[in-house]
């Protein structure tokens, strides 16, 4: 796995959004989850001025099945969290990173299940 970085998400002196602890650690618990059951292979994180974005691979050589984007711009507008497909359609909008997450834990427990 990759050595990570979180950089505060406050915007602090360098302006660069990142996750904070607990965004970082429900992020990568999911991972680690869709990782076990054989589903996701790879990641890749970008943090820059206006967002910090996750992004989960199937192979590491396909776009990304889906991103997980933080914009604190728009947190008083649609929300900072979104969920972006593959076709970078934005599957879920929010104001809590739990509920973006939703249809990927649902996801999640139809491959468990099957």
């Amino acid at each position: 796995m990759s050595n990570i970085t979180a950089f505060p998400s406050s915007g602090g002196g360098n302006g660069q959004v990142g996750f904070d602890r607990l965004e970082l650690q429900r992020i990568m618990d999911l991972y680690g989850r869709m990782v076990s059951a054989g589903y996701w292979r790879d990641y890749a994180m970008d943090m820059g001025r206006e967002a910090a974005i996750f992004s989960a691979f199937r192979r590491s050589a396909e776009r990304p099945e889906y991103r997980i984007e933080k914009r604190p711009a728009l947190r008083h507008r649609q929300g900072m969290w979104a969920l972006v497909g593959e076709a970078g359609q934005i599957l879920k909008r929010g104001q809590e990173l739990q509920g973006v997450l939703a249809p990927v834990e649902r996801k999640l427990l139809r491959i468990v299940e099957d």
